[in-house]
Protein backbone atom coordinates (compact mmCIF):
# COMPACT_ATOMS: atom_id res chain seq x y z
CA UNK A 1 0.00 0.00 0.00
CA UNK A 2 2.83 2.34 0.88
CA UNK A 3 4.57 1.64 -2.41
CA UNK A 4 1.38 2.50 -4.29
CA UNK A 5 1.09 5.81 -2.44
CA UNK A 6 4.71 6.62 -3.22
CA UNK A 7 4.13 5.76 -6.89
CA UNK A 8 0.97 7.91 -7.04
CA UNK A 9 2.80 10.75 -5.32
CA UNK A 10 5.63 10.53 -7.83
CA UNK A 11 3.18 10.57 -10.75
CA UNK A 12 1.27 13.50 -9.23
CA UNK A 13 4.39 15.61 -8.64
CA UNK A 14 5.68 14.67 -12.11
CA UNK A 15 2.48 15.92 -13.71
CA UNK A 16 2.54 19.04 -11.51
CA UNK A 17 6.14 19.77 -12.52
CA UNK A 18 5.22 19.34 -16.21
CA UNK A 19 2.23 21.70 -15.88
CA UNK A 20 4.27 24.34 -14.05
CA UNK A 21 7.12 24.09 -16.57
CA UNK A 22 4.70 24.37 -19.51
CA UNK A 23 3.05 27.39 -17.88
CA UNK A 24 6.42 29.06 -17.26
CA UNK A 25 7.49 28.47 -20.89
CA UNK A 26 4.20 29.95 -22.09
CA UNK A 27 4.69 33.05 -19.90
CA UNK A 28 8.25 33.54 -21.13
CA UNK A 29 7.11 33.16 -24.74
CA UNK A 30 4.33 35.73 -24.28
CA UNK A 31 6.79 38.06 -22.56
CA UNK A 32 9.26 37.72 -25.43
CA UNK A 33 6.61 38.30 -28.09
CA UNK A 34 5.45 41.37 -26.22
CA UNK A 35 8.99 42.77 -26.46
CA UNK A 36 9.11 42.28 -30.23
CA UNK A 37 8.41 45.22 -32.54
CA UNK A 38 5.93 45.38 -35.38
CA UNK A 39 7.94 46.17 -38.51
CA UNK A 40 7.46 46.17 -42.28
CA UNK A 41 10.24 44.27 -44.05
CA UNK A 42 10.96 43.32 -47.67
CA UNK A 43 10.09 39.95 -49.22
CA UNK A 44 11.28 38.87 -52.67
CA UNK A 45 8.69 37.83 -55.25
CA UNK A 46 10.86 35.32 -57.14
CA UNK A 47 14.02 33.26 -56.85
CA UNK A 48 17.03 35.53 -57.25
CA UNK A 49 20.58 34.48 -58.04
CA UNK A 50 23.91 36.04 -57.13
CA UNK A 51 24.69 39.06 -59.37
CA UNK A 52 20.99 39.62 -60.13
CA UNK A 53 20.07 43.32 -60.04
CA UNK A 54 17.10 44.12 -57.80
CA UNK A 55 14.02 45.60 -59.48
CA UNK A 56 10.97 47.17 -57.85
CA UNK A 57 8.83 44.26 -59.11
CA UNK A 58 11.06 41.85 -57.13
CA UNK A 59 10.11 43.43 -53.80
CA UNK A 60 6.91 43.49 -51.73
CA UNK A 61 6.24 44.72 -48.17
CA UNK A 62 5.47 42.27 -45.37
CA UNK A 63 4.39 43.11 -41.81
CA UNK A 64 5.98 40.94 -39.15
CA UNK A 65 7.52 40.99 -35.66
CA UNK A 66 11.23 41.32 -34.95
CA UNK A 67 13.29 41.61 -31.79
CA UNK A 68 15.50 44.68 -31.53
CA UNK A 69 18.62 42.48 -31.67
CA UNK A 70 17.58 41.10 -35.10
CA UNK A 71 16.68 44.42 -36.73
CA UNK A 72 20.25 45.25 -37.77
CA UNK A 73 20.35 42.64 -40.55
CA UNK A 74 16.81 43.12 -41.90
CA UNK A 75 16.05 45.70 -44.60
CA UNK A 76 12.96 47.79 -43.74
CA UNK A 77 10.48 48.59 -46.51
CA UNK A 78 11.27 52.29 -46.10
CA UNK A 79 14.74 51.58 -47.59
CA UNK A 80 13.32 50.01 -50.77
CA UNK A 81 14.34 52.84 -53.09
CA UNK A 82 17.91 52.82 -51.82
CA UNK A 83 18.41 49.12 -52.73
CA UNK A 84 16.65 49.00 -56.12
CA UNK A 85 19.42 48.59 -58.69
CA UNK A 86 21.80 46.89 -56.20
CA UNK A 87 23.31 43.49 -57.00
CA UNK A 88 22.84 40.41 -54.86
CA UNK A 89 25.82 38.59 -53.40
CA UNK A 90 24.04 35.24 -52.98
CA UNK A 91 20.96 33.22 -53.94
CA UNK A 92 17.71 34.38 -52.29
CA UNK A 93 14.67 32.10 -52.40
CA UNK A 94 11.22 33.37 -53.38
CA UNK A 95 9.26 34.56 -50.33
CA UNK A 96 12.35 35.11 -48.16
CA UNK A 97 12.98 38.30 -46.25
CA UNK A 98 15.78 40.34 -47.79
CA UNK A 99 18.72 41.21 -45.52
CA UNK A 100 21.66 43.57 -45.85
CA UNK A 101 23.97 40.55 -46.05
CA UNK A 102 22.26 39.45 -49.29
CA UNK A 103 23.46 42.59 -51.09
CA UNK A 104 26.76 42.97 -52.85
CA UNK A 105 28.85 45.63 -51.16
CA UNK A 106 29.30 48.75 -53.27
CA UNK A 107 32.73 49.17 -54.84
CA UNK A 108 34.74 52.33 -54.31
CA UNK A 109 33.80 53.55 -57.79
CA UNK A 110 30.07 53.40 -57.11
CA UNK A 111 30.01 54.30 -53.43
CA UNK A 112 28.70 57.51 -51.96
CA UNK A 113 25.53 59.42 -52.59
CA UNK A 114 25.85 59.41 -56.39
CA UNK A 115 25.08 55.68 -56.51
CA UNK A 116 21.68 56.36 -54.90
CA UNK A 117 20.57 59.01 -57.42
CA UNK A 118 18.47 57.59 -60.24
CA UNK A 119 19.24 58.41 -63.86
CA UNK A 120 17.52 61.64 -64.90
CA UNK A 121 17.39 63.00 -61.36
CA UNK A 122 19.61 65.20 -59.20
CA UNK A 123 20.42 65.37 -55.50
CA UNK A 124 19.92 68.70 -53.75
CA UNK A 125 20.11 69.62 -50.07
CA UNK A 126 17.88 72.12 -48.29
CA UNK A 127 18.27 73.56 -44.82
CA UNK A 128 15.84 72.32 -42.15
CA UNK A 129 15.23 72.76 -38.46
CA UNK A 130 13.24 70.74 -35.92
CA UNK A 131 9.93 72.16 -37.14
CA UNK A 132 10.47 71.88 -40.88
CA UNK A 133 11.83 68.30 -40.60
CA UNK A 134 8.97 66.86 -38.46
CA UNK A 135 11.08 67.15 -35.28
CA UNK A 136 14.00 65.48 -37.04
CA UNK A 137 12.04 62.25 -37.56
CA UNK A 138 12.36 62.22 -41.36
CA UNK A 139 14.73 59.44 -42.47
CA UNK A 140 16.46 58.41 -45.71
CA UNK A 141 14.02 56.53 -47.93
CA UNK A 142 10.97 58.49 -46.72
CA UNK A 143 8.63 60.32 -49.08
CA UNK A 144 7.73 63.92 -48.29
CA UNK A 145 5.76 66.85 -49.65
CA UNK A 146 7.48 70.24 -49.89
CA UNK A 147 5.43 73.19 -48.64
CA UNK A 148 6.58 76.77 -49.16
CA UNK A 149 5.62 79.94 -47.27
CA UNK A 150 6.35 83.29 -48.94
CA UNK A 151 5.74 87.01 -48.41
CA UNK A 152 5.02 89.20 -51.43
CA UNK A 153 3.32 92.53 -52.24
CA UNK A 154 -0.48 92.45 -52.32
CA UNK A 155 -2.06 91.37 -55.61
CA UNK A 156 -4.16 94.56 -55.84
CA UNK A 157 -1.15 96.79 -56.34
CA UNK A 158 -0.80 98.11 -52.80
CA UNK A 159 2.52 98.04 -50.99
CA UNK A 160 1.39 95.90 -48.07
CA UNK A 161 2.84 92.40 -47.87
CA UNK A 162 0.75 89.25 -47.81
CA UNK A 163 1.83 85.77 -46.67
CA UNK A 164 1.03 82.75 -48.85
CA UNK A 165 1.51 79.03 -48.13
CA UNK A 166 1.19 76.33 -50.79
CA UNK A 167 2.39 72.82 -51.63
CA UNK A 168 5.18 73.01 -54.20
CA UNK A 169 6.01 69.33 -54.83
CA UNK A 170 4.50 66.04 -53.67
CA UNK A 171 5.97 62.57 -53.02
CA UNK A 172 9.63 63.56 -53.09
CA UNK A 173 12.20 60.89 -52.20
CA UNK A 174 14.58 61.65 -49.31
CA UNK A 175 18.11 60.46 -50.13
CA UNK A 176 19.85 61.56 -46.94
CA UNK A 177 19.43 63.44 -43.68
CA UNK A 178 22.65 65.25 -42.88
CA UNK A 179 25.34 62.75 -43.91
CA UNK A 180 23.18 59.70 -43.18
CA UNK A 181 22.14 57.90 -46.38
CA UNK A 182 20.52 54.99 -44.54
CA UNK A 183 22.98 52.43 -45.85
CA UNK A 184 24.18 49.49 -43.83
CA UNK A 185 27.16 50.40 -41.65
CA UNK A 186 30.55 48.94 -42.57
CA UNK A 187 31.07 47.25 -39.20
CA UNK A 188 31.18 43.47 -39.17
CA UNK A 189 28.51 43.26 -36.50
CA UNK A 190 26.04 45.20 -38.66
CA UNK A 191 24.98 47.26 -35.67
CA UNK A 192 22.77 50.17 -36.76
CA UNK A 193 24.31 53.63 -36.65
CA UNK A 194 22.69 55.76 -33.97
CA UNK A 195 20.68 58.59 -35.50
CA UNK A 196 22.10 62.07 -35.02
CA UNK A 197 20.61 65.49 -35.37
CA UNK A 198 20.85 67.08 -38.79
CA UNK A 199 20.45 70.52 -40.34
CA UNK A 200 19.96 69.51 -43.99
CA UNK A 201 17.84 67.04 -45.94
CA UNK A 202 18.95 65.81 -49.38
CA UNK A 203 16.13 65.31 -51.90
CA UNK A 204 15.95 63.55 -55.28
CA UNK A 205 14.49 65.93 -57.89
CA UNK A 206 14.38 66.42 -61.64
CA UNK A 207 16.60 69.23 -63.03
CA UNK A 208 13.57 71.52 -63.49
CA UNK A 209 12.39 70.82 -59.96
CA UNK A 210 15.87 71.64 -58.65
CA UNK A 211 15.67 75.12 -60.19
CA UNK A 212 12.27 75.73 -58.64
CA UNK A 213 13.28 74.53 -55.16
CA UNK A 214 16.51 76.56 -55.18
CA UNK A 215 14.54 79.70 -56.05
CA UNK A 216 11.82 78.92 -53.49
CA UNK A 217 14.40 78.32 -50.73
CA UNK A 218 15.89 81.76 -51.39
CA UNK A 219 12.54 83.56 -51.35
CA UNK A 220 10.72 81.87 -48.48
CA UNK A 221 10.61 79.09 -45.92
CA UNK A 222 10.33 75.42 -46.93
CA UNK A 223 8.67 72.82 -44.70
CA UNK A 224 8.60 69.05 -45.24
CA UNK A 225 5.44 67.03 -44.65
CA UNK A 226 6.01 63.29 -44.04
CA UNK A 227 3.92 60.73 -45.96
CA UNK A 228 2.90 57.19 -45.05
CA UNK A 229 5.31 54.76 -46.74
CA UNK A 230 2.43 53.07 -48.61
CA UNK A 231 0.83 56.27 -49.95
CA UNK A 232 1.71 57.22 -53.53
CA UNK A 233 -1.32 59.38 -54.41
CA UNK A 234 -0.76 62.87 -55.80
CA UNK A 235 -3.45 65.32 -54.66
CA UNK A 236 -4.85 67.42 -57.50
CA UNK A 237 -7.09 69.84 -55.62
CA UNK A 238 -4.82 71.83 -53.33
CA UNK A 239 -5.19 75.48 -52.32
CA UNK A 240 -2.92 78.44 -51.77
CA UNK A 241 -3.54 79.66 -48.22
CA UNK A 242 -3.32 83.27 -47.07
CA UNK A 243 -4.98 84.93 -44.10
CA UNK A 244 -8.16 85.79 -46.00
CA UNK A 245 -8.54 82.22 -47.31
CA UNK A 246 -7.90 80.75 -43.86
CA UNK A 247 -10.43 83.05 -42.21
CA UNK A 248 -13.09 82.20 -44.79
CA UNK A 249 -12.60 78.43 -44.67
CA UNK A 250 -12.10 77.59 -40.99
CA UNK A 251 -15.70 76.44 -40.57
CA UNK A 252 -15.45 74.23 -43.67
CA UNK A 253 -12.21 72.62 -42.44
CA UNK A 254 -13.67 71.82 -39.04
CA UNK A 255 -16.85 70.41 -40.59
CA UNK A 256 -14.76 68.15 -42.85
CA UNK A 257 -12.82 66.88 -39.84
CA UNK A 258 -16.07 66.25 -37.98
CA UNK A 259 -17.44 64.16 -40.87
CA UNK A 260 -14.17 62.18 -41.13
CA UNK A 261 -14.27 61.41 -37.41
CA UNK A 262 -17.87 60.18 -37.73
CA UNK A 263 -16.94 57.87 -40.62
CA UNK A 264 -13.88 56.60 -38.77
CA UNK A 265 -15.88 55.88 -35.60
CA UNK A 266 -18.61 54.13 -37.61
CA UNK A 267 -16.04 52.01 -39.42
CA UNK A 268 -14.39 51.09 -36.11
CA UNK A 269 -17.61 49.83 -34.53
CA UNK A 270 -18.73 48.05 -37.70
CA UNK A 271 -15.46 46.12 -37.72
CA UNK A 272 -16.48 44.49 -34.43
CA UNK A 273 -13.70 46.00 -32.27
Amino acid sequence: MRQKLLLLSAVFFGILAFVLTFHQIKLEKEKALGAARNVVLIRVTRDLSADDVLKESDLVPQRTKRFITNLSKDIPWSKKKSIVGRKLSMFVQKGAFLSWYDLEQASRGSSGLRSLVRTGYRAISISVDATSSVTGLIQPGDNVDIIGTFRFPGMKGDKSFDTLTLTILQRVNVLATGTNTGRMPSSITGAPVRARGYGTVTLELSPKEVEMIVFASQKGRLTLSLRNFEESQIEDKLQSVNFKYLEGNLDKYNQERKEKMKRRTKKYYNSGN
